[in-house]
């Protein structure tokens, strides 16, 4: 039976997508930017337009060393950032000649309510900082609890790289309306977050 593979000639001729096609786009919906800030919080802007939305990272630069970039939720009007979540986290680095895969347990939460790591021991010279993303599914689903993934890179404290991933769910049905994030100990130096809507 004879294949038939597209190749670059007939990629080329596709000027417009079929009109069966939909969805894909990124609408950016706010950003915001740390200057010394103890919190960044989204409390706008999250709702049911979307079924993914998307944070991303760029050059967050902790005021204190070696701490981790984390998020919390909270639904409605509420400021408590206390939802219940249960995760999971692993890594992997490259520091010098040493090099690791492999679960990070004293990063995770078993039906915790706690404020989740995303990223893990972050340097904070003035070269160093991480960038990523935190993905949250259907937060104003009312019937299911909410997923979330997050992976980040990170000039590691140690002087390396440190690629760190986050995934979970947050053990509600009521929507999810803000997300705050803030380090594990000190303040945001600087950097930027995006919050995008995936239609």
């Amino acid at each position: 039976m004879a294949l038939n593979f597209a190749n670059n000639n007939s990629l080329s001729a596709i000027t417009t997508k079929p009109s069966g096609l939909s969805g894909g786009s990124m609408n950016l919906i706010s950003t915001q930017t740390a200057s010394s800030s103890s919190t960044i919080s989204f409390t706008s802007g999250i709702n049911d337009t979307y079924d993914e939305y998307v944070f991303k990272f760029y050059d967050i630069h902790p005021a204190t060393d070696d701490t981790d970039l984390q998020f919390q939720v909270d639904t409605g009007t509420n400021t408590n950032y206390n939802q219940t979540m249960t995760t999971t986290c692993f890594d992997a680095y490259h520091i010098g000649s040493s090099t690791s895969l492999g679960y990070v347990s004293n990063r995770d939460q078993a039906q915790g309510s706690s404020f989740q790591s995303i990223s893990q021991d972050v340097g904070n010279q003035n070269d160093e900082s991480l960038a990523g993303y935190l993905k949250i599914f259907a937060p104003s689903n009312t019937t299911f609890v909410k997923h979330f993934i997050a992976r980040t890179n990170s000039y590691y404290s140690g002087e390396g790289s440190l690629d760190f991933y986050t995934a979970g769910y947050i053990n509600t049905t009521t929507a999810l309306t803000r997300v705050q994030f803030k380090m594990e100990s000190g303040n945001i130096d600087s950097g930027v977050i995006k919050l995008y809507g995936i239609s």
